[in-house]
């Protein structure tokens, strides 16, 4: 436990950035997962509209290093090459 009331603040601090960060992440995976179940389904417009939201929170979640920038680009490169062999078939 902290000792000093600059370390019981930074611990407050850090609770709140830590919750914080946890549901831009959530919120990230989630459409994310959204993406690939409307691909899997073959529903390829829901699957372009559901990609742009889901690169739109990445690019979010990377800006305020939540996940790495490069992480983040993979990601969407991931997406957008799994949507474009759904199209091909």
């Amino acid at each position: 436990m902290p000792n000093t009331s600059s370390a019981k603040k930074r611990l407050r601090q850090n609770a709140k950035r830590r919750l914080h960060n946890r549901s831009i992440k959530s919120k990230m995976r989630s459409q994310i997962r959204r993406v690939r179940e409307a691909t899997s389904a073959g529903e390829l417009d829901k699957a372009r509209d559901e990609f742009r939201v889901a690169a739109k929170r990445l690019d979010q979640a990377s800006a305020k290093n939540i996940i790495h920038q490069n992480a983040a680009a993979r990601t969407k490169s991931r997406l957008n090459r799994m949507i474009k062999a759904a199209a091909e078939k």
